[in-house]
């Protein structure tokens, strides 16, 4: 029998340290709800878990982006909603205009007058439709959106028609003299409006519709990698409380252990009686 060196007792001395640190382990991860809370815990888990953590921000960040893009289009399309209004009601005065037959001077010049102010607000629709500062419908507007979580995933929206009554829309000319070749010109000049109004609008509402999808495809990319994210990084609450429990117990066995083993020299002095 030894005294000066009771290996029992060191053993059990480390095994309770190893149960303690162990159960100390469960306990963070039980706290925070995340298996990994350090490299050390699974340093290639981490790694993946992170990368993965960066997709699904930019995820949906680009789905953010893709609705601010609807709503840019929107303000676009509510203003060309109203140049239509405008348009079709400046169609109905030229065809009022080319009655020649019935009209007095004043009643042309009161149909010009009113062509004059909707032409007026062709051009004023053109020039304060905008969005966060930057101009829509007024020929300038060639801008890119981001609509994925890495490069190269761009959308570019070009609006290159100035919708103005002296710009593209080429209405500012429009002015009923009740003479029928007046009236032709003009109805030829407002309907082609029209229909560049409308192909403006469809291509909005094409891309609109596109961007819709794509959100809707990032939403389920995003959630997708968030449930690989989560089975890499957070704890099974279930299983870690199951190890932190069976640590519990090792724990007071080996201080029972760690007691006994202690009282194992005393025996030494039965010899020494």
């Amino acid at each position: 029998m030894i005294i000066n060196h009771n290996l029992n007792a060191m053993n059990s001395h480390r095994q309770m340290g190893m149960n303690i640190n162990s159960a100390g382990k469960s306990m963070e991860k039980l706290s925070s709800g995340l298996r990994i809370n350090r490299a050390g815990d699974d340093a290639a888990g981490l790694s993946i878990s992170e990368k993965m953590r960066g997709q699904i921000r930019g995820l949906d960040q680009a789905s953010r982006n893709s609705q601010d893009a609807i709503s840019l289009i929107q303000t676009a399309e509510g203003a060309l909603n109203e140049q239509h209004a405008i348009l079709q009601r400046m169609r109905e005065l030229v065809v009022q205009g080319g009655n020649g037959g019935t009209l007095e001077a004043d009643d042309i010049a009161a149909i010009n007058a009113e062509i004059t102010q909707l032409n007026d607000e062709l051009t004023g629709i053109s020039t304060r439709t905008e969005f966060n500062g930057k101009k829509l419908i007024n020929g300038s507007f060639d801008k890119d959106f981001q609509i994925g979580a890495n490069k190269t995933q761009q959308l570019n929206l070009k609006l290159d028609k100035n919708l103005s009554a002296a710009g593209d829309l080429a209405t500012s000319a429009v002015a009923v003299d009740g003479t029928k070749a007046k009236h032709d010109t003009d109805i030829d000049a407002v309907d082609t409006a029209i229909k560049l109004v409308s192909t403006t609008r469809s291509t909005l509402g094409s891309y609109q519709n596109r961007l819709e999808h794509t959100i809707k495809n990032l939403d389920n990319a995003a959630e997708n990698l968030q449930a690989a994210e989560s089975r890499i990084r957070d704890v099974d609450m279930a299983k870690e409380m199951m190890n932190f429990t069976k640590n519990n117990i090792l724990n007071q066995a080996s201080q029972a252990m760690l007691a006994q083993a202690n009282q194992q020299p005393q025996a030494v002095l039965q010899l020494l009686r």
